[in-house]
């Protein structure tokens, strides 16, 4: 598995598991045409891509294109890079019919193919190493917070709300945006003005 500094934008659940096995990065989902009406979920890929940089990785067909565009054109592209799967002809396992186009997307590419697509969109590799990455915030930190567990959907609401996080976002979800935006200590600055707003 390699390890990728850049967050990575996919169009589906099925793309994001294919991606996960081979990559050890942030991967995050359209919900294919989904991103057009979800706009907190375009602000979330914004603020990501402003961190880190983000990887825009659709398939190569007419619909990926339409999303890949779509993302250019409310991201800046200073903070963007492309990768692109080859034509390949096909269809994916779980599919009985290849694609409109016939072609196989993401989620039907190889990992060595995968790897390569993102050596050229100027992916940066951090090596195969597990190197000791910065201290994550966890489940036990939300729930100490009053973020997570019973009770706490309010104040949940309210700090998603705060950080125009999608209103419907998972927990899971709200973890990966939080790691991926901020530090613990940066979270309990922002829980901190939240007090105070309301005290």
């Amino acid at each position: 598995m390699v390890k990728i500094k850049e967050a990575i934008v996919v169009e589906g659940r099925y793309d994001k598991n294919t991606l996960s096995q081979i990559v050890d990065a942030p991967i995050l989902e359209t919900s294919g045409f989904g991103i057009f009406k979800n706009k907190e979920q375009m602000v979330l890929l914004r603020k990501v891509a402003e961190k880190r940089g983000l990887i825009v990785f659709t398939d190569a067909d007419g619909a990926g294109f339409v999303i890949r565009n779509h993302i250019k054109s409310a991201i800046p592209n200073q903070y963007l890079k492309h990768a692109y799967t080859p034509d390949i002809l096909g269809k994916e396992r779980r599919k009985r019919e290849p694609g409109k186009e016939g072609k196989l997307g993401v989620e039907g590419m190889k990992g060595d193919v995968i790897i390569e697509s993102l050596r050229r969109a100027g992916a940066t590799f951090e090596g195969e190493t597990n190197a000791e990455s910065a201290k994550q915030i966890t489940k036990a930190d939300l729930m100490e917070l009053g973020l997570y567990g019973p009770g706490s959907a309010d104040r949940r609401a309210m700090l998603i709300k705060k950080l125009r996080f999608p209103e419907k976002i998972s927990t899971n979800g709200f973890l990966q945006a939080l790691n991926l935006l901020y530090s613990p200590e940066e979270l309990n600055m922002i829980i901190d003005t939240l007090e105070i707003s309301n005290g």
